[in-house]
């Protein structure tokens, strides 16, 4: 001990700790056992040197002349990530930049800086219970100062005492950041005036009529619920909007949003309300929305009712196995030498395969397609492995049910199929695979393993499809022999198609390309397909742990 007290760099704090320990050592009711650990712990040099490192940073916070320059490193990285991940041409720093910045150690660094600088530090101890009478309520009062900004919270009645307590906090909001105002907390006033037998409608009309600072009486509730944000982000798969919506606990509390956009859950605790932002919403206040399982019981609700009621009697042969809500996405960067498959769906007739040979004729080192596995027998002058592999049909029907093949079907009698080894295979040697799979294949496709960036081609309206297609004398692809154009009837089975595969498979869709016009569609593939290899884009969160 003697030479820990000769130490300089010693902690005072834990030197006096010590010393303390070895005066009542004689006094305590433990065992050497205990009193050695105890004294070790306090001689440690890791506690010391954590001692220390807090101790820095509590006196550096107190200087002026020692603070961050931001508090959102993290978020400032993940950005810088976006824009060097843009660019067609990465130099050499850049490239060093973009990988230096997804290293975990690195981005742990980032969010121990965050932490600091937002204080975050500091130990939360337990609130010390305020003695009182039998008789008597614990009362606290906050002041809140209005502005434009809601509140962020909700109210309501108490089922069981009739009383009007506080709902929800939302993350973000003005109650939120007090830090004072807790879910469960009764109400008993607002602004000096009584809330007892009031409704929740009553005390919002206070709260509107109110100017400047409000203030409230609160018994606080027995427990405090944490409140610490989840990091979970989903993709939205309908459109909401809150005003819209009759159900919902406060409408000014509600978020809208758009099928196809991001959203970074907050909060799940509610059953039936979520709590969430857009993502990269400068708002820092989160909003209500409809969880998953009450959307689904919506969804369910609604389509029952249509069938009952006889609507969308054309439909009634689709797949209704799921129902899209929200999927959980993450981000995932492009990986070099490892290109993601681009797959085209849509209508037969809809020119997926034109799209498809002319992105294989663009660069035939770069883009490849797979080759299919057939049961018929080799014809003369056909090679095994150029336009087909040639397998017996009990190989290929025994490998279709161990669930190697993406899609197969069988046509005048023999197999024909689309293997997911002869994808990552296309994939590990560095290519770009491009398909054009049936859509009830997507199931078998969109999977951790292959990662694939679907494309609907999309047909355009009767008239246009008519007039682009006449214009541009195709034959149709209804005839075998292509030796006609398309009728009037095949152009509505054209787009009755389409509609039938979006309805079915349109939430699982990252891109669609209206293929009103061949040329200008094709650039809009070389559009996405140079996207795909160098953005960070949003997928299923299990492609990415």
């Amino acid at each position: 001990m003697t030479a820990v007290m000769a130490n300089g760099n010693w902690d005072p704090a834990l030197s006096r700790l010590l010393v303390s320990l070895e005066e009542v050592r004689q006094q305590l009711p433990s065992s050497e056992e205990e009193f050695g650990f105890l004294s070790g712990l306090l001689q440690s040099r890791e506690l010391n040197a954590l001692v220390q490192v807090h101790n820095k940073i509590i006196s550096n916070g107190k200087d002026e002349k020692f603070h961050p320059m931001l508090s959102n490193a993290m978020q400032v990285a993940l950005e810088v990530l976006d824009v060097v991940s843009q660019r067609t041409s990465i130099q050499a720093d850049c490239k060093e930049i973009f990988f230096l910045l997804q290293k975990p150690h690195m981005q742990g660094v980032l969010c121990a800086h965050d932490a600091i600088a937002q204080k975050d530090y500091f130990p939360r101890l337990p609130e010390i219970p305020v003695e009182v009478d039998e008789d008597e309520e614990t009362i606290k009062i906050v002041q809140l100062v209005k502005s434009n900004e809601p509140l962020g919270a909700t109210i309501k009645t108490d089922e069981e005492t009739g009383k009007i307590v506080i709902a929800r906090i939302m993350h973000g909001g003005a109650a939120d950041r007090s830090g004072l105002i807790h879910v469960g907390d009764e109400v008993c006033e607002v602004n000096g005036i009584n809330v007892e037998g009031k409704t929740p409608n009553d005390v919002l009309k206070i709260l509107q009529s109110s100017e400047g600072t409000i203030t409230f009486k609160l018994v606080p509730a027995d427990s405090k619920i944490n409140l610490r944000e989840s990091k979970v982000r989903v993709r939205a798969y309908f459109d909401y909007s809150a005003t819209d919506d009759p159900y919902i606990p406060c409408k000014e509390a509600g978020l809208d949003f758009k099928n196809g956009d991001v959203l970074h859950i907050v909060s799940q605790d509610d059953a039936y309300w979520w709590q969430a932002r857009r993502e990269g919403d400068r708002n820092m206040r989160a909003g209500l929305i409809p969880s998953r399982a009450l959307q689904e019981r919506r969804i369910i609700h609604e389509r029952t009712a249509k069938d009952k009621t006889g609507e969308d009697a054309e439909n009634d042969d689709f797949d209704r196995e799921e129902i899209a809500t929200y999927e959980e996405v993450a981000r995932l960067y492009p990986r070099p030498g490892l290109h993601r498959p681009i797959a085209l769906v849509g209508p037969p007739g809809v020119g997926r395969n034109e799209l498809k040979r002319r992105l294989l004729a663009l660069d035939p080192e770069k883009y490849k397609t797979t080759i299919p596995y057939t049961s018929r027998p080799i014809r003369p002058g056909e090679i095994n492995g150029k336009e087909y592999y040639f397998v017996t049909r009990e190989k290929m029907e025994e490998d279709v049910e161990a669930g190697k093949f993406i899609e197969f079907g069988e046509y005048k009698g023999n197999l024909y199929g689309t293997s997911a080894e002869s994808v990552e295979s296309l994939v590990n040697a560095g290519y770009v695979c491009i398909l054009n799979p049936h859509y009830q294949a997507l199931k078998m496709l969109r999977i951790p393993q292959l990662k694939p960036y679907i494309i609907y081609v999309k047909p355009p309206s009767f008239e246009v499809l008519k007039e682009t297609r006449h214009g541009a004398f195709a034959r149709s692809t209804f005839d075998e022999n292509n030796s006609r154009g398309f009728t009037d009837e095949e152009f509505l089975e054209i787009i009755h198609s389409g509609e039938r595969i979006e309805f079915l498979y349109g939430h699982w869709f990252d891109e669609t390309i209206v293929n009103a016009d061949l040329s200008t569609a094709f650039e809009q593939l070389v559009r996405a397909v140079a996207k795909v290899e160098t953005e960070p884009l949003w997928v299923p969160a299990s492609w990415v742990q």
